[in-house]
């Protein structure tokens, strides 16, 4: 597929905006963090910033963030670095709190983090700005070992992925222990920012207890909301999981539970039936009251930065992409297929692997004319089960290409090299199919980071029907079993095979979605279901009735977790 120079097609040129003006991709989402009810608390794993050793100069701390507090000890000989957002929730989040003035409460994982915070482990961000506060938490390496690496990707990831033998046999006592206690310790950074008109927005699978701890804490005027990032699993995996009904009991200290996906808080439901005989389950109005809290479940698909995405693909040019297959000893005049994935077994590699061989099998006249590329990034290289994929994964793209390449082509070049996002910008460009193929996967934003790449119109999706990006985009992608070898290979030889006139059509329509169900959109979502659970706290506190419609038993007393 060559790049061209075709112009950005209508549907995506500066879009019209409430004022009558146009707006373009410059424009930043300051409606959104306008849209928060009260002052916004963010609760993740992740942190907007990170500041780093550098071993280029005698920089001191305070010269390095431009507002550092505290102590910098021997960090005052060294220079200090900031790593800002990259990309994701994280990136789109920042602009949000900075609009709040809010507070950013997260685990500091950087070198320098607390040579750079005040007493309080806190840091105005961004650095030279001072819009908002980072409240770090220092973390132990046995709490990381225990809470972040032990109970939630060695029990909460596999179980709701659907992989529960990879829960192994072993005593989680102590990693569950380790869990609640790193879980208090965000809770009480929480009531440390919390006031009456307070919204906390809790984020992913690392804070399941969290939400009921800092229910426990932050005056009842507070809003509590959380969005759930991967799958939830069946009943009958979730009977697995240690301490499950503390895990459900935790989640439902939420005035607001989000989910991707109308299956996933279906599952849910289904486990607090099962599992919580004191639950009350509203299935009509998605809500559940348990202990003094009504939980309200929504759902909304995560979307990207799409406008980011074009802009940067648009912006790439033929000797980069060039370049990147010389690189990789890439046949120029190539057809490209492309995998990009953390090497994580719920990305279903081997099973995309094998769905390769076959095509290779069945198509011996696309041998040396087809390449398959497949970025991985290692992930949790602590893990057995990670391990013992990294392995596998490895050693049969060496099986296939052994079987099937010759002195001048291989059919998979394989590489966990680090691509740097104007590079991943010009592979989703050039690719002319891009195949993902999860075995489960709760959201899956490298499918719609290809689709706003795709500036040309001429690329196919190939996209699991496991993922809950198939949802949104299934209608217009070829769709997938990835563990269905035959169908997966024919689907590909569809793909490559398809008129050119029905790729633009269908890339056309995957673009339409993509780009009107983005992450503004998405967030704008999160903020109005927000802002209407806040409003009805307010007005149930204000009444003081704890009528049926509330979302806090005022009367009711919560026990401790």
């Amino acid at each position: 597929m060559r790049l061209t120079e075709q112009r950005l097609p209508e549907r995506f040129a500066d879009k019209p905006r409430t004022d009558g003006g146009t707006r373009s991709s410059d424009d930043s989402d300051d409606d959104i963090g306008s849209s928060c009810p009260g002052s916004l608390i963010v609760v993740s794993n992740r942190q907007p910033y990170r500041h780093e050793y550098e071993d280029d100069g005698p920089e001191t701390a305070a010269d390095a963030d431009g507002t550092a507090g505290g102590s910098t000890g021997g960090a005052a000989e060294r220079s200090i670095a900031v790593d800002e957002p990259a990309g994701g929730l994280t990136a789109g989040l920042d602009p949000i709190v900075q609009e709040a003035n809010g507070t950013w409460i997260a685990w500091g994982d950087g070198g320098a983090d607390f040579d750079v915070t005040d007493e309080n482990d806190c840091v105005t961000v961004p650095p030279g700005e001072d819009a908002y506060t980072l409240h770090r938490i220092d973390l132990s390496e046995e709490a990381v070992d225990s809470y972040y690496y032990g109970f939630s990707n060695q029990v909460l990831w596999p179980l709701c992925h659907e992989f529960p033998d990879l829960i192994e046999d072993d005593d989680w006592s102590n990693d569950f222990a380790w869990y609640r206690t790193v879980n208090e310790r965000f809770a009480d950074a929480v009531a440390e920012h919390a006031t009456d008109e307070s919204v906390v927005w809790i984020q992913d699978y690392h804070f399941a207890l969290a939400p009921r701890m800092i229910r426990e804490r932050v005056p009842t005027e507070a809003t509590i909301a959380h969005f759930w990032h991967i799958p939830w699993p069946t009943p009958q995996t979730f009977a697995r999981c240690p301490n499950g009904e503390q895990i459900l009991e935790g989640l439902l200290g939420n005035d607001l539970l989000g989910f991707h996906v109308e299956q996933y808080a279906t599952l849910f439901l289904d486990a607090v039936e099962e599992f919580l005989t004191d639950a009350v389950v509203d299935r009509d109005e998605s809500l559940v009251r348990y202990d003094g809290t009504t939980t309200q479940l929504v759902t909304s698909a995560m979307g990207i930065d799409a406008e980011s995405y074009d802009r940067d693909a648009r912006s790439v040019d033929d000797e980069r992409a060039t370049s990147l297959l010389e690189r990789y000893d890439i046949p120029a005049d190539t057809t490209l297929a492309l995998g990009f994935d953390r090497l994580d077994y719920s990305k279903g590699i081997p099973e995309r692997l094998s769905a390769i061989e076959r095509f290779l099998e069945r198509s011996p006249e696309r041998h040396g004319e087809f390449t398959f590329f497949q970025k991985a990034t290692p992930s949790r290289t602590g893990i057995p089960a990670y391990q013992r994929l990294g392995e596998l994964v490895r050693s049969e793209v060496e099986r296939i290409n052994t079987r099937f390449g010759t002195d001048d082509w291989q059919p998979i070049v394989y590489t966990e090299d680090y691509v740097p996002h104007e590079d991943l910008c010009a592979l989703y460009r050039r690719a002319d199919v891009m195949v993902i193929s999860p075995l489960l996967d709760g959201m899956n934003l490298v499918a719609q980071e290809y689709v706003a790449s795709s500036v040309d119109g001429d690329g196919v999706l190939l996209l699991s029907d496991r993922t809950g990006a198939h949802e949104r985009l299934g209608a217009t992608t070829l769709t997938i079993d990835p563990t269905d070898t035959d169908a997966f290979a024919t689907q590909l030889e569809t793909a490559l095979s398809m008129p050119a006139e029905e790729r633009h059509r269908r890339m056309n329509a995957l673009r339409n979605r993509v780009f009107d169900a983005d992450l503004g959109s998405w967030m704008r979502s999160q903020f109005e279901e927000i802002r209407r659970v806040h409003a009805d706290i307010e007005s149930d506190e204000g009444d003081g009735d704890g009528g049926s419609n509330s979302n806090r038993d005022t009367d009711a007393q919560t026990p401790p977790v």
